[in-house]
């Protein structure tokens, strides 16, 4: 099959996107199929093989966001692709949608960052309600284009279809079994950080991901307070700052302050984001507005215990009790209890991450794939209802 990925996002900006996209390419090229992947630029001429057009753009908050051009059109009709990979479409994949829809090509929207509630979270009032009530319009609208619509968790599927976005279905994320391992947690590498981190024994409260309003950061003050503790963080963004005032004022203002102050340890790729999450005791997760939660299956991959909130995609990952536990983000002091009962039960911590990475083990992108290009089949064969 010949699959064409248009994606809003691609190397070298790391995120969700850039990643799913990254591994469905690999796995892709491994079951035999051929792809293109149109992305804005700059970006790497090729990957895995496959031919990659960077497409002109601009930034906004500090990402490349691509302009639809001729240049994209001219790009599909030259490779004449089988299947047109919508990945998070918004401005790119949104006219290739259209495209498609001229062209009668089948076409598959991944849809994957939740911009309603995003507009409605930083917008005041009636103007954020107004946006989240436009933003679901446009939503609707670009991917009536689409054959098939596939949202990566159940509560993110029961939105798409409450608000009227047809043809869905749910295809989630695989995670890199491979990278992502309890073998870490034996590594020197690993245990040389856990000694920096943790020098007089401190139980590690870990978090991964882009440090931006939408995380909700503010959340961790009240796991950074817990006696014992040390907070770790990674990633970047532009609330670093903040979020590094906040955090260590609410450790400063501890009695006897028996807490150290939380460390940031910037972006990790690869083996040595490996080894933060294998450094970690507990990883915590803030994000209310999260479609599926990429981190959490990582870090439960390598056999940690993860508490998130009780909402959106996490409830598809984290089984409470289980794998993890999950938080009521309406109420006050939950997360600080529940990462509180784990702090304290080093026996707890231990069961539960290691039927979370039984729990994730089958999960990987190969397999993943294998169900993708199942849903490739089914927008075609919708593609030719469609036309008939």
């Amino acid at each position: 099959m010949r699959v064409a990925m248009v994606t809003e996002s691609f190397l070298p900006t790391l995120n969700g996107v850039t990643t799913s996209v990254c591994r469905v390419a690999q796995s892709l090229r491994a079951l035999g199929h051929e792809a293109l992947i149109l992305a804005p630029g700059p970006a790497p001429a090729t990957f895995e093989g496959f031919a990659v057009r960077g497409l002109p753009s601009f930034t906004v908050r500090q990402f490349p966001t691509g302009v639809p051009t001729p240049a994209l059109r001219h790009a599909l009709e030259d490779f004449e692709p089988d299947v047109i990979h919508a990945a998070s479409p918004l401005v790119l994949g949104a006219r290739a949608l259209q495209l498609a829809d001229r062209t009668r090509t089948p076409a598959v929207a991944i849809y994957q960052t939740d911009m309603p509630s995003y507009l409605q979270q930083h917008g005041p009032g009636r103007v954020g309600a107004s946006a989240a009530s436009a933003a679901w319009r446009w939503i609707r609208r670009m991917h009536a284009h689409a054959d098939l619509t596939l949202a990566p968790s159940n509560p993110t599927l029961d939105e798409l279809r409450r608000h009227g976005v047809p043809r869905t279905d749910l295809w989630a994320r695989g995670v890199d079994t491979g990278l992502f391992s309890p073998v870490w947690r034996t590594d020197p590498g690993t245990a040389e950080l856990r000694r920096a981190l943790a020098p007089s024994g401190e139980v590690l409260l870990g978090y991964v991901g882009r440090l931006a309003p939408e995380k909700e950061l503010w959340r961790l003050t009240e796991v950074a307070q817990i006696p014992g503790t040390r907070l770790v963080i990674v990633g970047d963004g532009p609330s670093r700052a903040h979020v590094g005032a906040r955090l260590t004022e609410a450790v400063a203002s501890m009695p006897g302050r028996p807490n150290r102050s939380p460390v940031f340890l910037g972006r990790r790729s690869g083996h040595d984001l490996a080894r933060a999450y294998a450094a970690f005791d507990v990883f915590v997760h803030t994000g209310t507005r999260e479609t599926f939660g990429q981190t959490l299956q990582e870090a439960a991959a390598v056999g940690l215990p993860v508490v998130a909130p009780a909402r959106g995609g996490p409830l598809d990952i984290v089984e409470h009790g289980r794998t993890g536990l999950l938080f009521d983000p309406d109420t006050p002091g939950s997360l600080h209890d529940h990462v509180d009962a784990l702090v304290g039960d080093a026996t707890w911590r231990s069961t539960l991450g290691h039927d979370a990475e039984l729990a994730v083990r089958g999960r990987s992108w190969e397999s993943l794939t294998e169900q993708l290009v199942g849903h490739y089949d089914t927008a075609r064969r919708s593609r030719t209802l469609r036309v008939a």
